[in-house]
């Protein structure tokens, strides 16, 4: 067990006395409140939040992150109090602690909705203050060292939700120590039998490459001592869990890890960086396709260093991974090496650092999208950033997710540029925006001011934040063309009646509608959009209830004609036949109020409505006016025994009956059967049936269905 006299030499050299007696206060109240508890270890309860502050202390954080640290327990497993806690510490210290436990306090049904509730609460606790995360990972990391004590269902549980939450996360701060170990503690409950697969690989390679890396660290330090470069080196063994999924993604053999070994040479300077490289690349030479630059193309989480894997005399190869020390310290503990904010007010600083964009991000998509799988996809994409580098006309370097199009790149420049793409240039030649993006293109925008998302969009754009903006314009749209037909069902509605003088308009008009309407409605633009998508169904009442007295029904001769089509208590409306069951006069229709297209009408026989598959509270009743159409057409399939002259006596039953065939189809089947396919042009419904009925009387028919 960890003692806390360790941890207070850890930050003595930095912390105020006042600092120290907050954490010493922390650390009594700690100890009372778990008095008597135990882990599942056996160890006192005490021990865990200790190694939770030791890993705070190793980040560099201040007081009250370690003071919060001591205590982030207590809230979920003693009976202190929110209060008590603000009472004796302060609003920053508790808000931590309530931070931290909000994320543990996740009873969902399913898996995949816990998943995303645990994800939704760390990101609002993250955006809050980004010391709750830092707490939890420490927090994460003791339980995952601890975890044999477990059940092994809980084991499972936990050590999947770390490679799928925590460790994503973990990377996409930049804290690579961290995550590092979280992926390898877990790596052997998930995975058990790829874990000591691996290790049976590594372990025997071990004591050999421990050798080769310190014999060719001497020779390299040698070098860089000879060049006047003030560096500091160290060696590093891939990590179990990182060289599985390396083989495993890109489908190698360990002997094609050729980062297994890897030398990391810290020094002081960026310009020191490129000079050892100069040195090293002298000296031995290197892998093609294996440098990367990622001083000047920093990854998505800021991670800094010159990459390059170089082959020795004996044909080892070893990666050498060239840093100053400030990158150093982000790449191990990422945004909480230099946390600007430590204990001061984070909120502002939090909305300066371009570190935090996916933050910022995944915030305005849990607003949009409340389908956990479809959030869970875009978070994965968020999460693990498998980057392509590609470049602006004029040289600007643009970091995106490998599978990301043009019309991602698009997005990315500008949100204007992307609504208003119309295609793209890639190293000079023309491409369509669906074109996924390699390293290395050169990538220009050609935009239209015509040119508006279509919904078939969302099929090439691949990152959240270009699909979140695609669906945010669409959604306008949809809008739009919702306040634009509720307008005109509005005013064909008062088109029925003689409106006096004193008709209400304007903030008068909505003042009123609010009381007329069960829903209510910010603007006049809000109702035409709730009356243009159905929510809110015109009638003469609501005519009635926002009028003056004296409201008067237009004689029928000065509304025109009726329509085809009669709706029961509404005025005039779109209305439209529906395709699928092509609707004749004199059968059962019923209407449904579609978004965006006023009354569809149904025959009663659509399966539409035999199977309830359309919303009951949009169902409108609807009948037959008094100028019907003349004519109708319908559709009949007649099957019978394959014989001469069948189709000549079926077009004489129709004849008989005075009906029209516009349209005739034979088909003959192996077993002696045919089947012929008819459109008839008919009177309406009663006609329709009698045809039928003669048809069936014809030898040999088995029966006329309507098509």
């Amino acid at each position: 067990m960890i003692r806390f006299d360790h941890i207070l030499e850890k930050v003595s050299g930095r912390f105020s006395e006042k600092d120290i007696a907050l954490l010493q206060k922390a650390m009594v109240f700690s100890a009372r409140a778990h008095k008597g508890q135990s882990r599942r270890s056996g160890e006192p309860y005490l021990s865990h939040p200790l190694e939770v502050i030791s890993q705070l202390a190793d980040m560099n954080l201040g007081a009250v992150s370690l003071a919060a640290g001591l205590l982030h327990d207590v809230l979920e497993d003693t009976d202190v109090t929110a209060g008590e806690l603000r009472e004796t510490f302060g609003k920053d210290v508790a808000a931590l602690v309530e931070g931290v436990t909000k994320i543990s306090r996740v009873q969902e049904a399913s898996p995949e909705m816990q998943r995303a509730e645990t994800i939704r609460k760390i990101i609002l606790a993250m955006t809050d203050d980004l010391r709750v995360i830092f707490i939890k990972l420490a927090d994460r990391l003791h339980n995952l060292r601890t975890l044999k004590f477990l059940p092994e269902a809980a084991q499972k549980r936990i050590a999947l939700e770390t490679l799928e939450i925590y460790a994503p996360i973990a990377n996409r701060l930049g804290m690579g120590r961290i995550k590092a170990e979280l992926e390898d503690l877990a790596f052997r409950y998930v995975e058990p039998e790829e874990y000591f697969r691996m290790a049976s690989i590594i372990e025997p390679r071990r004591k050999k490459a421990e050798q080769a890396l310190a014999a060719f660290q001497k020779t390299l330090e040698a070098k860089i001592r000879d060049s006047r470069i003030t560096a500091r080196i160290e060696g590093r063994i891939k990590r179990p869990y990182s060289v599985w999924q390396k083989m495993r993604t890109q489908k190698v053999d360990f002997g094609q890890v050729y980062d297994f070994m890897a030398l990391r040479l810290i020094t002081d300077s960026v310009r020191n960086c490129y000079q050892a490289l100069g040195l090293i690349h002298q000296n031995w030479p290197h892998i093609p396709g294996r440098f990367r630059d990622f001083i000047a193309m920093p990854k998505p989480n800021l991670y800094q260093a010159l990459h390059t894997t170089i082959l020795t005399e004996d044909k080892s190869s070893f990666e050498v991974q060239i840093r100053t020390a400030e990158m150093h310290a982000m790449a191990e503990n990422g945004i909480a090496a230099h946390w600007r904010y430590k204990d001061a007010e984070a909120a502002p600083l939090l909305k300066e650092d371009h570190r935090l964009d996916w933050l910022r991000e995944m915030v305005e998509l849990f607003k949009e999208q409340r389908d956990p799988k479809e959030f869970l996809k875009n978070l994965k994409i968020n999460l693990i950033p498998e980057e392509v580098y590609v470049f602006t006309p004029k040289g600007k370097v643009i970091s995106l997710p490998t599978g990301a199009s043009a019309l991602d790149f698009a997005f990315r420049i500008h949100t204007e540029v992307g609504l208003h793409a119309a295609g793209a240039k890639i190293n000079g030649k023309t491409a369509p925006l669906r074109t996924l993006l390699r390293t290395g293109d050169i990538v220009e925008i050609v935009t239209s001011p015509e040119r508006e998302p279509a919904r078939g969009w969302l099929s090439i754009a691949f990152t959240s934040g270009a699909r979140h903006l695609i669906k945010r314009r669409l959604n306008q749209k949809d809008h739009q063309r919702a306040v634009a037909l509720g307008r005109k069902l509005w005013d064909r509605e008062l088109s029925l009646f003689l409106l006096p003088s004193g008709f209400p308009r304007g903030k008068e008009l909505l003042r009123k509608l609010e009381a007329a309407v069960p829903v209510s409605s910010r603007s006049l633009e809000d109702f035409f959009a709730l009356v243009g998508r159905g929510r809110v169904v015109l009638n003469r009442k609501i005519i009635e209830r926002v009028s003056p007295p004296g409201l008067e029904l237009r004689r029928k001769g000065e509304t025109g004609a009726p329509a085809e089509i009669q709706v029961k208590d509404r005025g005039r409306e779109l209305v439209r036949l529906a395709k699928c069951c092509a609707p004749i006069q004199g059968e059962p229709i019923i209407g449904y109020l579609t978004t965006g297209k006023g009354i569809t009408v149904h025959a009663g026989r659509c399966p539409w409505i035999v199977k309830e598959l359309l919303s009951p509270d949009r169902l409108v009743e609807v009948g037959w006016g008094e100028l019907a159409p003349a004519f109708s057409k319908a559709g009949i399939v007649v099957t019978a025994e394959d014989s001469p002259g069948l189709l000549a006596k079926v077009t004489a039953a129709v004849s008989a009956l005075e009906g029209d065939i516009t349209k005739a189809e034979v088909a003959t089947f192996s077993d002696r059967r045919g089947q012929i396919r008819m459109t008839l042009k008919i009177r309406d419904i009663d006609h329709l049936e009698s045809i039928r009925r003669e048809i069936g009387r014809i030898k040999g028919v088995t029966s006329v269905e309507r098509a």
